[in-house]
């Protein structure tokens, strides 16, 4: 029996052919919510039902984790280059999140190669954290701080968002980019994706 076939009785009309919630395997939208499996990593489409069946942190054990909506830019963030420089983080974009299954902050950045994690030194992070007191609000293994320096250097900007957004930016980055520069269509490609982030983000 498919996971929450159950539930169906109480979903509603089914909706127009795409992709399917991958607990109950209705049909949804587009602009559908998502969870995370928190031992695996696998970042999972659901409809609402199920996401709401989730928002609870408890649900399932903790196993799985509804991924939240907000969208968050903080004018406020300080981030200077050497700070940068003390991340090891070999480009100008990055995305942070507390891993609830290894107790610590993570650190990633999309490459050709899909999301590449990055060592992250304690003591730089918890200068980063000490300068931004707002990141200890993130949600565990759901949402992230994601950064961007942009291609010719200046200032960072930092928003948060649903862990999703991160794989859709790498998602991008993994099928645009060529050779080592990137090249023109891979860095359009991301200037789209954070002129739109931006457009969805509240400040903070």
């Amino acid at each position: 029996m498919e996971p929450f076939a159950a539930l169906r009785p109480f979903l509603g009309p089914p909706q127009a052919p795409g992709e399917r919630c991958e607990l109950c395997a209705i049909p949804v939208g587009e602009e559908h919510a998502h969870v995370v499996n928190v031992e695996t990593r696998a970042l999972l489409c659901a409809c609402r039902p199920c996401h709401l069946l989730f928002a609870n942190p408890g649900a399932a054990r903790g196993k799985y984790r509804a991924v939240p909506r907000r969208h968050l830019h903080d004018p406020a963030f300080r981030l200077g280059e050497a700070a940068w420089e003390r991340l090891q983080i070999p480009v100008r974009m990055a995305f942070f999140f507390r891993n609830s299954t290894l107790d610590r902050e993570v650190a990633f950045y999309p490459s050709p190669a899909g999301a590449t994690e990055s060592l992250l030194a304690l003591g730089a992070w918890e200068d980063l954290m000490s300068e931004n007191p707002r990141l200890r609000e993130l949600e565990a293994d759901v949402e992230a701080l994601l950064v961007y320096g942009g291609r010719d250097g200046g200032g960072f900007r930092c928003f948060v968002v649903p862990i999703n957004a991160c794989y859709e930016l790498v998602g991008r980055v993994r099928q645009k980019w060529k050779g080592l520069s990137g090249g023109e269509e891979a860095w359009q490609a991301i200037d789209s994706f954070f002129t739109n982030l931006a457009s969805k983000c509240e400040a903070a």
